[in-house]
């Protein structure tokens, strides 16, 4: 008889994390372990990309009403969850006057799915020999699947989000297992949740190797990154703070300032949008920094960039960074604080500081130096970016004995 495994994670738009659940999905042997997918909403652009034998279970209304506009869970009439959501946010605003936290924080999502619990339904009836939450707030898992063992998976880095620690650890000490996707991640983890630390397992990112390969040829771009003998930057992310778009007008202007022809493209969005515009029409960069929008297939836009660049403020472990690198990209980030464990300084990519300057003269000395970009291309040849052998601590967390 198969094992079971339930995984659990909220649509299916385009970002990091989904990309890394469709290469979780890919990976997994359904000749040996039985899968059921649950999504709260299946919606998103990646959806079509579900591997057939993996079982996408029903959406359920209640969980279809998170992460929606308000006045939608009141069209749809789920009292419950109007109720759920309203307290919710009273209480995140209480709690984040209290702790005194940045208005960049978690709680209002936290609190969101924490006071709609009462009123969502079991999932499935089903008895799962491991339950895998893969997105925070990891709630759900906890109180509406039954499992032998439960795992709760990390993506960012813990050091940069300001969160309600008393709330959060009630909710992670709850699983059996946290996985967390790169060491750094780990120890910033920790160091806010050093009672956790027996729990965590070193699981990293596994990539969604059909799905790139499926879509890395799929389309020329040359009408939208024009080839005009301008130097061609690419970053990919959410349009939030976190990625720091925000500051490429002015890093651009900076590299211009330098003497070079840069010209830097965005594929994204988010609440940022606006914002990041302004920022390009501020610096003067309408002509240099070019927002190309949501893109359900970035690998053409990646496979024609001369250089891939993440400015962030701070990552768990970039996707994207990784896809740049196996599709053999020259690779550029800033150093933020898990920046060591998403590649080896100067080996496949390099690190430059998050000052916008210094950010700028860094990018300017890897253009000029094209041995150093050969060497880089020539690097990533030689590794296997997949992770695909990650797969077999899944496996091993569901034969062994707690």
């Amino acid at each position: 008889m198969l094992k079971k495994i339930l995984i659990f994670s909220h649509a299916m738009e385009i970002g990091g994390a989904e990309r890394a659940l469709l290469g979780l999905l890919e990976t997994i042997d359904t000749t040996k372990y039985q899968v059921d997918l649950f999504l709260m909403r299946h919606e998103g652009e990646l959806m079509k990309f579900i591997p057939t034998n993996i079982n996408l279970l029903p959406e359920i209304p209640q969980y279809a009403c998170l992460a929606v506009a308000f006045r939608d869970v009141i069209r749809r009439k789920e009292i419950g969850m109007v109720v759920g959501r309203l307290y919710g946010k009273k209480k995140a605003k209480k709690r984040v006057k209290k702790l005194n936290l940045a208005e960049d924080n978690d709680v209002a999502l936290q609190y969101s799915h924490k006071y709609t619990l009462p009123f969502v339904p079991e999932i499935n009836k089903i008895d799962y020999d491991l339950a895998i939450s893969f997105l925070t707030p990891h709630y759900f898992v906890v109180e509406k699947v039954k499992a032998k063992k439960k795992i709760a998976w990390i993506h960012t880095d813990y050091s940069k989000v300001d969160i309600d620690k008393k709330e959060q650890l009630a909710m992670w000490e709850k699983y059996d297992y946290i996985a967390s996707i790169s060491e750094i991640v780990t120890k910033t983890f920790i160091q806010i949740f050093p009672e956790l630390e027996s729990k965590i397992k070193l699981i990293p990112n596994i990539m969604p190797m059909r799905y790139m390969q499926q879509l890395a040829n799929g389309y020329t771009v040359e009408q939208e990154m024009l080839n005009d003998g301008s130097i061609r930057l690419l970053s990919i992310g959410r349009f939030c703070r976190a990625k720091n778009f925000d500051n490429i007008p002015m890093i651009c202007k900076q590299i211009h300032n330098l003497g070079l022809n840069v010209k830097w493209y965005l594929i994204g969005y988010g609440r940022d949008e606006m914002l990041i515009k302004q920022r390009i029409i501020d610096a003067g960069m309408q002509e240099y920094v070019i927002i190309l929008g949501k893109k359900e297939n970035p690998y053409p836009y990646i496979k024609n960039c001369d250089i891939y660049v993440q400015p962030s403020r701070y990552e768990g472990k970039c996707v994207s960074v990784t896809e740049a690198q196996i599709l053999n990209k020259p690779v550029i980030i800033t150093n933020y604080t898990t920046s060591a464990s998403q590649l080896e300084d100067g080996v496949d990519g390099i690190i430059v500081p998050m000052d916008i300057e210094k950010c700028a003269s860094g990018i300017v000395d890897v253009i000029k130096n094209g041995e150093l970009c050969q060497k880089l291309i020539c690097n990533t040849k030689k590794y296997d970016y997949t992770n695909a052998y990650c797969i077999n601590q899944i496996y091993q967390l569901i034969e062994v004995n707690l």
